[in-house]
């Protein structure tokens, strides 16, 4: 399934300030889970799986 580039939502941490200039968005898509970063919008994007990225996300926590 192909997700016009217009109808994606991309969000950012709450936590994150407008000074801070080192943020990553996340996008909820059909096969995953969009990764950019917020000061790039239109630059390069990953794609991962919802698991690999809840893995990724338990270890930060388990920092």
């Amino acid at each position: 399934m192909v997700v016009e580039a217009d109808k994606i939502v991309w969000r950012k941490a709450t936590r994150s300030t407008s000074t801070g200039g080192e943020c990553v968005e996340l996008a909820a898509m059909p096969e995953g889970v969009g990764v950019r970063d917020s000061k790039d919008p239109y630059g390069p994007k990953i794609l991962v799986s919802r698991e690999d990225f809840r893995c990724f996300a338990d270890a930060l926590k388990n920092l």
